[in-house]
């Protein structure tokens, strides 16, 4: 472990309200789905070029086509086209602020710990895992590892490694925070998480 001071402007936050981390939350979900979904509509669907009866004297009511909405295998009406677009937008600042709030309450769960390097010099998947249990990582645990750079090594030493997801420190989101059962941050990355996130980097 390393001996890095966390910074308490990130990682000490009083939490009172979580609506701005359920609003995240579900801002990465919807920004993650795909629109795959389509349903045939009226113009669209295959026969019914032929009226069914005649208009008249069948009692029956009228019909034009089978393709009707009404009718079984006929068009969906209003259905989905495909083109959904299902991203929700959160400005940078709330962004930010709702990143080191998930960071704050895994801290104050005792889950956020720093590491000096992830050591991967030969980028072995065995150098990763010792690495990670030197901060007693448990094999069942959900990591999230947050690296200055995904470089080749340490990307070849995780890739094996289904529990462990790995990211650079402007790509923390709450989702991942969250549903991480341990935070493991390189030493050099806290730097960089600290600019982010309190809007450094252009000053």
């Amino acid at each position: 472990m390393a001996d890095v001071k966390l910074n308490p402007e990130i990682f000490d936050l009083t939490v009172e309200n979580y609506e701005l981390l359920k609003t995240a939350y579900d801002a990465y979900l919807a920004n993650s789905r795909s629109s795959h979904a389509k349903t045939l509509k009226r113009g669209e669907v295959r026969g019914g070029g032929k009226k069914p009866w005649r208009q008249k004297g069948t009692g029956r009511a009228r019909f034009g086509s089978t393709r009707n909405p009404i009718w079984r295998h006929g068009g969906v009406a209003f259905g989905r086209t495909g083109e959904e677009n299902f991203t929700k937008k959160l400005s940078k600042s709330a962004k930010r602020q709702a990143v080191a709030q998930a960071l704050s309450l895994k801290n104050a769960d005792k889950v956020v710990v720093t590491i000096d390097k992830l050591g991967v010099k030969d980028g072995k998947t065995k150098e990763a895992l010792k690495a990670l249990a030197g901060v007693k990582v448990e094999p069942k645990d959900k990591v999230l590892l947050v690296v200055p750079e995904k470089d080749e090594l340490t990307l070849r030493a995780t890739n094996n490694l289904a529990s462990v997801k790995v990211v650079r420190p402007t790509y923390l989101n709450v989702f991942d925070i969250l549903n991480a059962d341990k935070v493991v941050i390189v030493a050099a990355a806290m730097p960089v998480i600290e600019n982010w996130l309190l809007d450094k980097e252009d000053k």
